[in-house]
């Protein structure tokens, strides 16, 4: 039944996820523009300096530069946009001819919106300036607003957001599904009374958490390929599908470990609940926040969460092993300090069966070294 049930959220959810894709692609869709000022960069070849000192360089800080090396800044990032102008501007403005601009665009970084409202405005400015003095001066001449050609690369970041964040936010959902799991085998242990005859057992209890653990483990991997092939049905693109699946597993194992901590330490599970609701609270944040941090900046320490290296494989990206190596070190680190705390607090025989110490005592003992 929570199968099923879980499978029709997915369903629900990639119905949702389609029609906020569609609209975003809409002509009605929506933008993303920050207000910030002084943080854009643009490179300009201007001959006649007209466009390039009218720009507002409050807002936008104006390099001159060649053609090729401003390509070249274009496509490693180090730079907003590229702005091309013919030569001789004033002229063609006064003699009526037609002015194409061209602006280059990545339209994966989120300041390219206000590179592109300010070389449009700064157009339209000069345009105004050039008709009210030949007004003026009563000229019978015809004046034409230069136009701007914006050629682009990338994807735009709302698509970023939506195709990318959204389609790993879904593939990564089913490990926060299954911790009512492991609270049900190990808090029920201790509501039921069963905890006695399983410590009687010939097994450790590290046995036990671990055994428990690797259950549910296997269980979030057989729903998450479930997952995976109806969205490959559904018409998702995700390349890479079996390293997706395999770094999604492996995420799983630290958090069945943080949820139990959490049963570990509960006695009841009310208690175990709320304790789950704020851990996870934390988990997602630590999954998500690095991966808009990555699509903003695309920075290196980004690669930490699991999440952005399953985003980068389903997107086809090439990743370098060391991009590898810290996301598999947060997850070995968490792993073993989250195991290692819940097969502790099994082992006490206060938690099991007696009164049970408070956080801050646990912590003293950790610290200490003492009983823990």
């Amino acid at each position: 039944m929570i199968f099923f049930l879980q499978l029709s959220v997915l369903f629900l959810m990639i119905i949702i996820f389609n029609s906020f894709v569609t609209n975003i692609e809409s002509d009605n869709g929506i933008s993303i523009t920050p207000s910030l000022n002084g943080f854009a960069s643009m490179d300009v070849l201007d001959q006649s300096g007209l466009i390039s000192k009218s720009i507002n360089h409050a807002v936008i800080n104006v390099v001159p530069l060649s053609y090729n090396s401003s390509l070249n800044n274009i496509a490693t990032g180090k730079t907003t946009g590229f702005l091309y102008v013919p030569g001789n501007i004033d002229q063609k403005i006064r003699s009526g001819q037609t002015i194409d601009m061209t602006i280059y665009l990545d339209s994966s970084d989120p300041k390219t919106s206000v590179v592109r409202d300010e070389v449009n405005s700064t157009a339209q400015i000069i345009s105004q300036s050039y008709t009210n003095a030949l007004s003026a001066s009563s000229v019978p001449q015809n004046t034409t607003t230069p136009t701007v050609n914006q050629e682009s690369t990338g994807e735009s970041l709302p698509l970023q957001i939506i195709k990318k964040v959204m389609l790993a936010i879904l593939l990564f959902l089913p490990l926060l599904l299954f911790g009512n799991m492991i609270i049900d085998t190990v808090v029920g242990e201790k509501e039921k009374k069963t905890g006695e005859i399983i410590i009687a057992m010939p097994m450790s209890q590290a046995q036990v958490i671990i055994g428990k653990s690797m259950a549910v483990v296997l269980t979030i991997s057989l729903q998450v390929a479930m997952w995976l092939i109806i969205l490959l049905i559904a018409g998702f693109h995700i390349a890479n599908p079996l390293l997706v699946f395999i770094f999604i597993c492996l995420t799983s194992i630290p958090i069945i470990g943080i949820t139990s901590v959490v049963a570990a330490y509960s006695k009841n599970f009310k208690e175990a609940g709320i304790g789950l609701s704020m851990a996870y609270m934390g988990i997602v944040g630590f999954l998500i926040i690095p991966v808009l941090f990555y699509i903003s900046r695309k920075s290196f320490i980004a690669n930490i969460s699991p999440m952005t290296i399953v985003m980068r494989l389903f997107s086809g990206e090439s990743i370098p092993l060391s991009d590898y190596g810290i996301s598999l070190v947060a997850i070995l680190v968490v792993s073993l300090i989250s195991y290692w705390i819940a097969i502790k607090l099994f082992e006490r025989d206060d938690v099991m069966f007696g009164p049970r110490p408070s956080i801050l005592r646990l912590i003293y003992d950790l610290i200490t070294f003492k009983k823990f």
